[in-house]
């Protein structure tokens, strides 16, 4: 509400329906938030006046230049050195984000401090209650994030920057004890001197609580190690290292970017769902078939294939004869139905999958571009089958999705012309991807870290 927030503009009384101060001490009282978007030059006293008038429990850093260059590395540190000093005082004093960060988005507190506009960001079907959060050293990596998939829809969004002050182990420390989070999802370029174990042992705590962790650290060559110490003043440290400690810890490690959209997608969309090691796979062609069993295994974990259960080969026997498909098919683990299925013979078949005893969780491949899928947002040839009809996938997957505590994945593997088919899916809270081999590699990657957080809850609790 603009009569909670004040512009510090001297000369000025009011900017677009805001009220402005003259300074800092002008303020008729405490701030719960200052965000500081100055120049660099002109942050290092604005930060000293802070402290000295107690003006603000929070303040966000939003200047670049606070650290990142070799002429400001010295001020820098004297500022956080100053901001470290006054947490000595009896109330604590004020706590810093950044610098050079875009700042916060919270859902829940109403704000947004990031400079992009909103018409620059996508606007799918937000869940009504968000449970994931993204911290990054980066804005712009949550950005780009969210730009490619806003089903990720974050409660918070955390730009991290230089951590002058707050770090990268005091938010997950925060974070691992809010009981209405379940998954986070982390960019790390470096960690303040030992702040790289307290960051693991808040990953650790907050796996043993049952929340997902995936994290992108960067730095993994000399190269990214080097640029990571001018983007944000970052020493990257020993990756190898890191990764062995917070794989350790519980984390989910995502090697690059790609991996880490996936599976913090894949994390926040499955939570709360039983993660087993058998899959049933299921494809519209063979070559989907192929790619979900070449994908199944980690490096140190594998997904198995199972052979079905004698009643589930005579069940989706019965789908496929409905269908006059059975002459076609070889029924099996993996199968590929052929694509003259249609969305209820997929479903059906996906639903005996879930039924079986011996399978755990079920890709299947939702095979678009066959014309008797229902994937288009609208059919010249065939007018009203589409993903508006009745009998459409994007009908009748999402309650097929939400009546099994199994995951199931659908794979919507085609161009722009299924983008609707995909996102009208997604709106309703089920997994899509648009690749078999990543929505497979990414289901290992969390079935073997759900049970690896099994195991450390079951563990007796750590000494600190």
């Amino acid at each position: 509400p603009k009569e909670r927030i004040t512009i510090i503009r001297a000369g000025e009384a009011e900017i677009d329906g805001v009220r402005c101060a003259e300074s800092l001490r002008a303020l008729p009282r405490k701030l719960d938030l200052l965000i500081v978007a100055v120049n660099a030059e002109a942050v290092y006293s604005l930060v000293d006046e802070t402290i000295a008038t107690d003006a603000a429990h929070a303040v966000m850093l939003i200047p670049g230049g606070l650290g990142e260059t070799a002429k400001s590395r010295e001020p820098a540190a004297a500022m956080a050195a100053r901001i470290n000093a006054a947490h000595g005082s009896d109330d604590g004093g004020p706590v810093f984000l950044g610098g050079n960060c875009l700042g916060v988005v919270s859902h829940p507190g109403g704000y947004d401090s990031w400079f992009i506009p909103l018409e620059r960001l996508p606007k799918p079907n937000k869940r009504p209650e968000r449970a994931a959060v993204m911290l990054s050293q980066s804005g712009a990596f949550m950005i780009t994030r969210l730009s490619h998939n806003p089903w990720l829809d974050p409660r918070y969004m955390i730009a991290v920057g230089n951590q002058t002050d707050l770090t990268h182990g005091d938010l997950m420390a925060w974070f691992a004890a809010r009981p209405e989070v379940a998954t986070i999802g982390v960019y790390v370029e470096g960690f303040r001197d030992l702040d790289g174990l307290d960051f693991a042992r808040a990953v650790r705590r907050a796996v043993r609580s049952g929340k997902d962790v995936v994290v992108y650290k960067a730095g993994r060559t000399a190269q990214g190690a080097a640029a990571a110490r001018g983007h944000t003043a970052s020493e990257a440290g020993d990756y190898t290292l890191a990764e062995s400690v917070l794989r350790h810890a519980g984390a989910i490690v995502a090697e690059d970017v790609s991996a880490f959209d996936d599976l913090f997608y894949l994390a926040g969309a499955l939570h709360g769902k039983r993660a087993g090691a058998r899959l049933g796979a299921i494809s519209g062609a063979g070559f989907e078939a192929v790619s979900m069993a070449d994908s199944i295994a980690t490096g140190t974990f594998a997904l198995e294939l199972p052979a079905l259960a004698p009643a589930t080969v005579d069940r989706v026997r019965e789908i496929l004869a409905a269908k006059k498909l059975e002459a076609l098919v070889e029924i099996g683990n993996p199968i590929d139905i052929n694509p003259g299925a249609d969305d209820e013979a997929h479903l059906a078949v996906a639903e005996a999958f879930l039924q079986d005893p011996n399978i755990d969780a079920v890709v299947v491949a939702l095979d678009p571009t066959a014309p008797a899928v229902r994937a288009l947002e609208s059919s010249r040839l065939r007018p009203g089958h589409d993903i508006d009809d009745p009998a459409s996938t994007v009908t009748l997957m999402p309650p097929l999705a939400a009546r099994f505590d199994k995951p199931i994945i659908g794979v919507i593997d085609a161009g722009r012309l299924y983008d609707a088919f995909a996102a009208r899916l997604m709106d309703q809270g089920v997994c899509v991807f648009r690749n078999c081999a990543r929505a497979t590699a990414a289901l290992a990657r969390w079935v073997e870290a759900r049970r690896y957080a099994a195991a450390l809850a079951a563990m007796p609790e750590e000494t600190p």
